[in-house]
């Protein structure tokens, strides 16, 4: 049974990576159709404003919590979380685990090439790993179709999509049941890493929560994600002033 918090009308599972590693294990078990969301600051702060987003991440089958942000406010409002369980290390510990089982995964999402080149180096590093099908994420919305019919037609298992927040979640949710895959998961900027293009932040850093000032440095057009931040920081504040906080129930 995994326990849950409720952050600012956001459901978000307490775990750790082996938790979710476990929990996604048990979904391809299963079969059946699952997603799988990875809830960073900035999705706290969208779904404040977007019903749809937050009923989406409310209604996921696993939902983790991606950010420095988001286990800071856990903290103070009294509902301590375990661990940053971030879409990129999630990806990463799912496709050792598929090298292992023999499940196929297929990558969408990412400017045309990165997919490719991210599936080319994950092969690389874990042998055995079988990748169904590759595909970028710039397509019309008469393409759609094509685009689902293609995953499906892939056999692939599990599906990470690399369109950012909100814009995979919201695919995931209305295409899921037709691309035949027992997991998908929104993974964001995660295919720029794997493929090389973009450099992750040492684990020092990642270890001192500052993996989002590194990625600002790296990108300043990152700035409009980072502005969240303080957004988040203002609304836990706002709540403890108005006396709220712990909320939690056990799930699943």
């Amino acid at each position: 049974m995994l326990e849950t918090i409720e952050l600012f009308g956001v459901r978000v599972h307490r775990l750790t990576m082996e938790d979710a590693v476990a929990a996604v294990d048990g979904f391809l078990r299963e079969g059946g159709a699952r997603q799988v969301v990875t809830a960073d600051t900035s999705m706290l702060v969208m779904a404040q404003r977007d019903p749809e987003l937050r009923e989406i991440i409310n209604t996921a089958a696993l939902v983790t919590p991606d950010s420095f942000g988001v286990l800071w406010a856990a903290h103070h409002l009294g509902l301590p979380l375990e661990e940053r369980v971030t879409g990129v290390d999630l990806m990463e510990r799912i496709c050792a685990r598929c090298a292992e089982s023999g499940r196929k995964v297929f990558l969408f999402g990412a400017a045309p090439g990165v997919a490719e080149e991210a599936a080319a180096r994950l092969k690389e590093r874990f042998p055995g790993l079988q990748v169904a099908g590759t595909r970028h994420g710039f397509f019309k919305p008469d393409e759609e179709e094509g685009i689902t019919a293609e995953i499906a037609a892939s056999g692939a298992d599990v599906l990470f999509v690399a369109l950012g927040i909100p814009r995979q979640e919201k695919w995931i949710a209305r295409s899921l049941d037709r691309t035949g895959v027992s997991v998908a998961i929104g993974v964001g900027g995660s295919f720029d890493v794997f493929s090389g293009r973009v450099k992750r932040a040492p684990r020092w850093v990642q270890r001192c929560n500052l993996e989002w000032l590194y990625r600002l440095c790296k990108n300043p057009r990152k700035i409009g994600k980072v502005k969240t931040l303080p957004v988040l920081v203002m609304m836990t504040l706002g709540t403890l002033a108005r006396g709220g906080g712990k909320r939690a129930h056990r799930d699943r």
